[in-house]
């Protein structure tokens, strides 16, 4: 389908390796589950149960199969491997390589830890008799690029654990082998130029890369915050989201977090077996983001024509959560909606995030904020105060002019006086004279 031709230590989004798949079966899950976890996590043992992934239903796999199947895509997992031989991923692996040197197969298709192959399967995986499990892309193809043999600590001081440096290569490799989706289901805390660089090459060429926010189970002590390659402008982040659609402290929240998706009691394919049963004590961000893979790759292939961050953002944008136009570092902007995604059609008031088609700053229709405006109108005593006022004003003119008139009056019949005491006028007082023994009034 194409268009177009570090040493920290990464944390997975799922605490899988180095132990027992069986220990990994949930104790309270239907005994039909059970049964055939407790027996198909042990490699060797081929059990399948006819439960259907419980995931599917919340995804709303069947309407969004009607649409898109993920026929023409291809999805590289660079992840512990994929282990081929699994029934339900027979013919469905194209090709591969092995970038850890461990002794395994050079194609990559072997997985010690397990962790590849589930997420394969989730993505992937083919009906088989008796099975209930199958993929939410059932059309795609896979690249099995492995990076690591597993997280134990006898691996890890030998080379084999996961590196940011050898997850970089991985995803290097997967962009330029064909791959038009990326899973990286890990994390670290630490930024790194090498996980930059390669998912800006992958970005460049064509490809998504769709990254775990980060998983407690693996870091108990991690604290919130970014978590790299999902907080990448170009990666499309993933939380876990529990039964009811929401994400929990089981997740590591920051500003990575895009979307979410299920991520707990995920029932998949196991290495050297058939049907298991995983995160059934707690939902887990790497099956968290097999799935959000699998809904890029239903999306791809309905909407070839656009670029990969076209393809993130209809599934962020039509994402089901509670403000249609923010995201929190919780649940990102919501849960995902695979079908929703596909028959999106943007425009300039498609609600959510930054669109890379249209210019949707505007598209906001929230009712604007009420503002308190202490002038409530003319009061309804205005005229009155008005009407009083002018009769005051008008008053006293009246008696002022009268006033006047009568001053004028009396003035007249006052006899002339005599110049010299005129002299001695001192306005309304009179002034005594020197001399005189007191004031003297007419």
């Amino acid at each position: 389908m194409r268009r177009r031709a570090a040493l920290a230590t990464l944390v997975l989004g799922a605490a899988v390796f180095g132990t027992p798949a069986s220990a990994l079966a949930s104790t309270s899950a239907p005994a039909s589950i059970v049964s055939a976890a407790t027996g198909a996590c042990e490699p060797g043992n081929v059990v399948f149960t006819p439960e259907a992934p419980a995931a599917l239903a919340a995804l709303g796999a069947e309407d969004a199969n009607r649409l898109a199947t993920g026929a023409g895509v291809v999805v590289a997992v660079v992840d512990s491997g994929i282990d081929a031989g699994n029934p339900h991923l027979a013919g469905v692996v194209v090709g591969g390589i092995d970038l850890v040197g461990d002794g395994e197969r050079g194609d990559g298709m072997s997985d010690i830890a397990g962790h590849g192959t589930a997420i394969a399967g989730q993505i992937a995986g083919q009906p088989v008799a008796g099975s209930g499990v199958v993929g939410l892309a059932p059309d795609a193809r896979l690249l099995s690029v492995r990076v690591f043999r597993s997280d134990l600590p006898q691996d890890v001081d030998k080379g084999f654990g996961p590196t940011s440096e050898r997850i970089a290569n991985g995803i290097h490799w997967a962009a330029d082998n064909g791959a038009d989706i990326i899973n990286v289901s890990m994390s670290q805390a630490s930024n790194s130029d090498d996980l930059r660089a390669a998912v800006e090459h992958a970005a460049a060429v064509g490809a998504l890369v769709v990254a775990s926010g980060g998983n407690r189970a693996s870091d108990a002590e991690a604290e919130d915050g970014p978590r790299y390659p999902a907080a990448y402008e170009q990666v499309l982040g993933v939380s876990a989201a529990d039964a009811n659609g929401l994400a929990t402290d089981a997740s590591i929240h920051g500003p990575q977090v895009g979307v979410t998706a299920p991520g707990s009691n995920v029932l998949t394919s196991a290495t050297g077996g058939g049907d298991c049963l995983f995160a059934s004590d707690a939902p887990a961000s790497s099956f968290a983001t097999g799935y959000v893979s699998a809904a890029a790759a239903l999306v791809a292939e309905a909407h070839p024509e656009d670029p990969p961050a076209g393809w993130a953002y209809r599934l962020t944008a039509t994402a089901l959560r509670a403000d249609a136009d923010n995201r929190d570092d919780v649940n990102g902007w919501g849960f995902i909606q695979p079908s929703a995604a596909i028959q999106l059609l943007p425009d300039a008031t498609t609600r959510g995030p930054v669109s890379p088609f249209f210019d949707t700053a505007d598209s906001a229709v929230r009712p604007p904020v009420a503002t308190v405006d202490p002038d409530h109108g003319a009061s309804p005593f205005a005229l009155t105060r008005e009407a009083t006022l002018f009769a005051a004003i008008g008053g006293a003119s009246l008696l002022g002019v009268l006033g006047i008139l009568i001053v004028l009056r009396r003035r007249k019949d006052v006899p002339a006086e005599d110049p010299a005491a005129s002299e001695r006028s001192g306005g309304l007082l009179e002034r005594p004279e020197p001399g005189d023994a007191a004031g003297q009034f007419d």
